[in-house]
């Protein structure tokens, strides 16, 4: 542990190591300084207490000391930190990467007022030799059989679907409307129960066992369907119980597969051939193949930048990070009404998925940042313009318009730290020892 203790005007400021990642801070404010703090919040109140027998603004301070003495106590407390918090870390040279803890005596207006704070810092970190760090670069390639594959997907897709004949059984690749009431142990449950819902039989949609026993059903038939929800079911409160569900087919529908031929190209809109329509697909896949072998060969690249540059990250840090998205994602899933208990479910679920990603994520930015200080690397504006003019162009959008709207929104500052780590990035890729691997 060290300690570093420095006097600057009015605050006396005791600063301390607590780790790599943490600075302790002492901080003694005087006297007359929460006097005059003291005064001030009883000048305020006073002008707008109403207290019996005085006329407002001329209620005595001995008097509002006795009424409101304990709140006035805490708003000095939060006042006094907010004002000298800043100035005793610009002191102690602490730059915080989260928001400080604080730890206050209770203030009084005769005495020094002394608090304590907790600070969050960047660790400290060598590079060393970042030449040579292993990389995998996999296969964009794309096969006929790729093609194809999307071509059936999307001829599946435009199929009409065709009512069937009212005796025709049911059987995989139908397309089934139902409605059903499900029991657990005679009574009803939340969830349990649908109206004209359609589903595929075969697809695997429904709680294993559900689809099987509707095989053969046909349209306007009544059945009796048990299933026993699995162990891991998403919903806990049915996991394993066994249910059963009175079921009425409703519907029984068939897709009618077009001809892969011209006339099929033409209905999907801007093509005259089924060869431009392979030819958009084997565009669209080698974009998106090729999209995530960068992402592959940057993700092992930082891997091991990561495995050799070792250090501890705030966990107050990644905390942060980790609350401000879950709270955007609770707004989200609240727009679309999910049920209480299943949006609880899915914060709880991303919380724990979320977690080690941020840290990773921090760790990636700090490491970049390091090498794109060691190497030099800047980033102007004309870069940042060059970049949201190219952003531009491939969504079709205005350039200036989305210079405008990026500035407006604060955003500039985090595409220019982007474009330094993908400058970083590049230059340890062309120092890198990149090995070729099979695609997924």
């Amino acid at each position: 542990m060290t300690a570093e203790s420095a006097s600057a005007g009015e605050l006396h400021v005791e600063a301390r190591e607590d780790g790599p990642v943490a600075r302790r801070l002492e901080v003694r404010v005087p006297a007359a300084r929460v006097a005059a703090a003291f005064a001030r919040a009883y000048r305020e109140i006073g002008k707008t207490a109403r207290v019996r027998g005085f006329r407002p603004g001329r209620t005595p301070v001995s008097v509002l000391r006795r009424l409101y003495g304990a709140a006035v106590a805490e708003d000095v407390e939060r006042a006094l930190v907010a004002e000298t918090l800043p100035a005793a870390l610009e002191q102690s040279s602490i730059v915080p990467v989260s928001d400080p803890s604080v730890d206050a005596d209770h203030p009084e207006e005769s005495a020094p007022f002394v608090y304590r704070a907790r600070i969050e810092v960047k660790p400290s970190f060598a590079l060393g030799d970042v030449k040579g760090l292993p990389a995998k670069r996999i296969s964009a390639a794309v096969g006929e059989e790729d093609v194809e594959r999307e071509l059936e997907a999307l001829r599946q897709r435009h199929a009409p679907l065709i009512e069937e004949p009212e005796a025709t059984p049911t059987a995989n690749g139908h397309l089934v409307t139902l409605d059903y009431t499900g029991r657990i142990g005679g009574q009803m449950f939340e969830g349990g129960s649908a109206r004209d819902l359609t589903v595929e039989l075969g697809s695997g949609r429904l709680p294993p066992g559900f689809e099987e026993q509707l095989a053969g059903a046909r349209a306007g038939e009544e059945r009796t369907v048990r299933v026993r929800f699995p162990d891991d079911f998403a919903n806990p409160a049915l996991a394993g119980q066994e249910a059963e569900f009175a079921v009425r087919v409703v519907s029984v529908r068939r897709r009618e597969l077009p001809a892969l031929d011209d006339e099929f190209a033409k209905d999907l809109g801007d093509f005259e051939s089924l060869a431009q329509v392979r030819a958009r697909i084997r565009e669209s896949l080698e974009r998106a193949r090729e999209q995530r072998a960068r992402s592959e060969l940057r993700r092992t690249l930082l891997d091991a930048l990561i495995e050799r540059v070792p250090f501890e990250v705030p966990s107050g840090l990644v905390h942060e990070r980790l609350h401000r998205r879950l709270h955007s994602a609770r707004h989200e899933l609240e727009e679309r009404s999910l049920r209480r208990d299943l949006l609880e479910r899915q914060l709880a679920h991303w919380e724990e998925e979320w977690r080690p990603a941020i840290e990773r994520e921090v760790r990636e930015e700090w490491l970049l940042q390091e090498v794109a200080r060691e190497q030099g690397f800047a980033v102007d504006d004309p870069d940042v313009e060059r970049h949201l003019a190219k952003l531009a162009e491939e969504q079709g959008s205005d350039a200036a318009r989305l210079l405008k709207a990026y500035r407006q929104a604060g955003a500039l500052e985090a595409v220019r730290e982007r474009l330094l780590e993908d400058k970083a990035v590049e230059f340890l890729l062309a120092e890198a020892k990149v090995e070729d691997a099979a695609g997924p």
